[in-house]
């Protein structure tokens, strides 16, 4: 690896990153873990690869964890990421994965929506546009009470 060639050479880890950045051009390794290498290094450690840790890989992206997330949305279609891994315990990158990923959802003025609608919600959504519109062309006066039905009798808007 050209990092131990120059760290044996006794170059500085500043010359060293400049070296590899002037070698690698945009894929040489940033100077922080230019950095990491050569304390790896000054403890006698030449291998620049990261070498697997013990034990279990921790995931939260669980059906469970993914129902929790999908749950606080449809409560609180304005409800923050912070918000969401607070009360479930877990960082914000997991957060955002699942519900960028698993849920297929974004933010849209300030609302999470789905990215694309299913062929069902699409048609649900033009039946009840088009009978939004039937109402409206029925009595353009009377809009509201074939909106809200019965339970709106009693509603007044202020203007």
């Amino acid at each position: 690896m050209l990092s131990s060639f120059f760290f044996l050479q006794g170059k500085a880890r500043k010359k060293i990153h400049a070296n590899l950045t002037e070698t690698l051009d945009e894929h040489a390794p940033s100077y922080a873990i230019v950095k990491n290498w050569v304390a790896q290094f000054k403890r006698g450690d030449f291998s620049t690869c990261v070498a697997p840790r013990p034990g279990r890989r921790k995931t939260v992206t669980t059906p469970e964890i993914i129902d929790q997330i999908h749950k606080l949305i449809l409560e609180d279609r304005r409800i923050s990421v912070k918000s969401m891994s607070e009360q479930l315990g877990i960082s914000r990158e997991p957060v955002e994965s699942i519900i960028h990923e698993d849920l297929d959802m974004r933010k849209l003025s300030a609302k999470w929506v789905p990215k694309c609608l299913n062929a069902d919600q699409k048609r649900q959504r033009c039946q009840s546009s088009e009978q939004h519109l039937d109402f409206c062309r029925r009595d353009p006066n009377d809009f509201l009470s074939g909106v809200i039905g019965d339970h709106g009798r009693n509603l007044v808007i202020s203007l």
